[in-house]
Order: C-alpha cells, then structure tokens, then sequence
C-alpha cells in the first residue's frame, strides 16, 4: 500500500517540492505548539536538527520532509521509487538517516545538498519492513526491521550487515545507552535485546510477563531502559545492571501506549493513543502529566527532542507537534 501512494504522489515529488510558510498554530491549554503540514503528509517519525529545523518521514508519500520552525516554511525532498520511509536520525554527520521500507534500504540525506544515497539491504534479506535506527558510539548506524531483522551501516563505506532476531518477527524501536550499548524492542516478539555491536548477536531479555508488547525503547543518561508497552497500557523501566522490570501503567490507558522518549532533563514521555495525549512521567511521584492534542486521532507514532524541546509526529493529523520548556 505504501509503494502504491508513493507512485500516485510521483508528480508531486518530481523534485524537491517547497511549500509556503505552514505557520504554527498558538499553544493551547496542552502547551502545545503544532505545526500543519501538506495534505497526506501522515509524518511517522521525527527529528529536530541541529541547525534548527526538523525532519519527518513521509511515509505513505515517499518522501522525507524538513520543517523551518522559524518561518513555517516546508520542504520535501522524494527519496526514490517505492519510497516509503518510517524512521529517521539525525547523525553526527548532521545528515538526516532514513529507514526506508519501501526502497528495503537505509537512505542517507545531505542537509546542505539535499542528495540522496541509498544503501540496500544484503539481497538474503528482501522485504525486511524497515522501522527505526540509533548510531552508536563508534558513529555505525543501527538498525531494526519488523520482519525479523536488525543490522548496521558503517557510514564510512557504506556498507550494510544485517543479522536474523533470535524470535524471528518484531524488531522495532532501538537505542544507544550512554556506555554505549544498543538495544531493541520487538513487538510481536514480546522481548527487549542487548545486541553485541563486536559481534551482532543478540541476547533477549522478557518483560515482566507476556503479552506486554515492547514497542519503542530509550535510555536516560544512567542508562536505564524505557519502554512503552503497546499492548498492555503503560511504560516498562528496565535496568540493565540489576536484571530488574518495572512498570507504570498509563493514568486511563490499558493499551495504545506507541512510543516513548527521554528529554535532556531525563524525564520520560509517552504517547497514548485512546487519551489522543502525549503523557509527561514524573519519576519522582510516578505520576503524569497529560498533554492533550487539540484534534481529535493524533495518532502520535515517535518522539524525539532536543534541548527545551519535545516533538512529536501526529500522523493522523498531518502535524507536527512541540512541547517547548
């Protein structure tokens, strides 16, 4: 379906495409600024840039898109035929890093150029459902795909390894820890995992009990692990260090919770998709604070920040959204 509207949207992505200032709306009472984007756009990942602007994916378009917060102006920049992009990263290049499911490739954009490189999976993994990445702190690109997949590109060549998840289908969410350490959740393997980044294996971890579904993970600067649990409501914490789970269920929540993010003041933020809110964790009272959109079927997929400032992707919306402090 996704390589079906990247070819009805290919006039519209002839070239990179420009649009005119697409101006915030004011906060409102959820203290949220949200930006509109072009018809379609359905973002599904974000990531602010360090000049400024912020990338999103858009994925049932095919194109990777790059927002001026300042001026509202907008720009798409088409990624290839069959695009279908899902997650995107900011690298220490500066460069924006694509998961590209479509294309069943990473893609590599230039901030400065807007060029375009696309880096394929080895062929013995065709079809891998792409989904998300982190770079590690040897500067390689990992990444996940939903099809039983994870691997990694070596930035510097070029080059792409991919390994098979140990319980085969759901690979999704993934994230470095300070020390270093990748790890990824699996939502239809109900797991969490270490990857070895000498090696590339991978050693699974459960979550407190099954059914919970892992979906996207991240660490907080003591490296522990945040996890929200898709199919049971709720944020999972897990410290590596004592082996030990525990888990703060959502305030009305009993499913739905999509992602989660770490700002810079290490507090923990979710998405709860049937309260259509971003959920603010209080670690200190393990209580929340709900942010809730001002339209109705946000459909928030991923969050991503930078200093002061917390955005996340409305893809039932077609906005962007920011919680600024």
């Amino acid at each position: 379906m996704a390589r079906t509207a990247a070819v009805a949207a290919a006039a519209f992505l002839a070239g990179a495409a420009f649009f005119g200032p697409l101006l915030a709306e004011p906060a409102t009472a959820a203290e949220a600024t949200y930006y509109q984007l072009p018809a379609g756009a359905a973002p599904h990942d974000v990531a602010p840039a360090p000049d400024g602007s912020v990338w999103y994916t858009g994925q049932r378009q095919g194109y990777l898109g790059r927002l001026d917060p300042k001026s509202g102006q907008h720009e798409a920049i088409p990624l290839g035929p069959g695009s279908a992009p899902h997650g995107v990263m900011v690298g220490p290049d500066h460069a924006a890093w694509v998961t590209d499911g479509g294309q069943n490739a990473i893609v590599r954009v230039d901030p400065a150029t807007k060029a375009v490189k696309v880096m394929p999976l080895p062929d013995e993994f065709p079809d891998a459902n792409l989904n998300t990445a982190t770079f590690d702190k040897a500067g390689k690109l990992w990444f996940t795909g939903q099809e039983g997949v994870y691997g990694r590109v070596d930035p510097a060549t070029g080059k792409v390894e991919a390994w098979k998840a140990p319980k085969g289908r759901g690979p999704y969410g993934i994230t470095t820890t300070p020390a270093g350490d990748v790890w990824y959740a699996s939502l239809a393997g109900d797991h969490i995992a270490r990857i070895d980044t000498a090696t590339g294996a991978a050693t699974v971890v459960d979550p407190p009990k099954p059914g919970f579904g892992p979906r996207r993970i991240w660490s907080d600067s003591k490296g522990l692990l945040w996890v929200s649990l898709w199919r049971s409501g709720g944020i999972g914490r897990y410290d590596p260090a004592a082996k030990t789970w525990k888990v703060f269920p959502m305030p009305k929540s009993t499913t739905g919770t999509y992602a989660v993010y770490v700002d810079d003041k290490d507090r923990v933020w979710a998405s709860d998709w049937p309260a259509n809110a971003l959920q603010r964790f209080d670690r200190a009272t393990e209580t929340f604070v709900t942010f809730v959109s001002n339209k109705k079927g946000a459909s928030v997929r991923q969050m991503l920040g930078r200093p002061g400032e917390v955005w996340a992707a409305e893809s039932g919306t077609n906005r962007l959204a920011v919680v600024r402090d």
